[in-house]
């Protein structure tokens, strides 16, 4: 695998472990087998190398849990009935990756002063855009419905994200999200509450 790729293995096992915040060079280093030295060598930063670390695990849950719901999913399920499905699907996974999701929160104090940080997140939100918007509505390229499409969701799955880390108990279910996503659109109707 070799260094760089030690490292991001042993930078991944912290952020589930620890977080960001709590996981210094040496925790790194010693769950990578890998030398204090290399971290800079290879990454410029401790911080830029759990960053990239966070981005990877991210993307790799995304990817593990878009070939879930695919097989889960009707492909001609109605809009609505699949915004609800994928958001049971995505609350319940929550719990399962909670420290990952946290990971996500406490890398937002370094993106002022380390630009090499403040790029990769940017990298990775374009990326998360288009890939929410495969998920929800299956529309996949760059295109501005894309774009658009995704912006809404990722702005929703961080809002989400905050509410469920800080009270999971009263965050709202995919039911809810159906409902308030019928009153603003102005589109009646009733959620199913559908249980995963």
């Amino acid at each position: 695998m070799g260094n760089r790729g030690e490292l991001l293995a042993g930078a991944k096992a912290c952020l589930r472990s620890k977080g960001f915040a709590r996981t210094t060079a040496r925790d790194i280093a010693a769950a990578s087998g890998v030398s204090l030295a290399a971290i800079g060598y290879h990454f410029g930063s401790k911080e830029a190398l759990l960053t990239r670390a966070l981005v990877e695990a991210t993307g790799e849950w995304v990817d593990e849990f878009g070939g879930i719901l695919a097989a889960e999913l009707d492909a001609s399920a109605a809009p609505m009935e699949r915004f609800e499905r994928t958001w049971a699907r995505l609350l319940k996974s929550f719990s399962a990756h909670r420290q990952l999701w946290a990971a996500n929160f406490e890398v937002s104090p370094y993106i002022e002063a380390m630009p090499e940080v403040r790029e990769v997140m940017a990298n990775a939100q374009q990326q998360a855009r288009l890939g929410l918007a495969r998920l929800f509505l299956g529309i996949t390229g760059d295109q501005r419905s894309s774009q658009d499409a995704g912006a809404f969701y990722y702005a929703l799955l961080a809002g989400v994200m905050i509410q469920w880390l800080v009270d999971p108990d009263k965050a709202p279910s995919a039911a809810d999200l159906v409902h308030g996503l019928q009153i603003a659109s102005g589109v009646p109707g009733k959620s199913s509450s559908i249980q995963i």
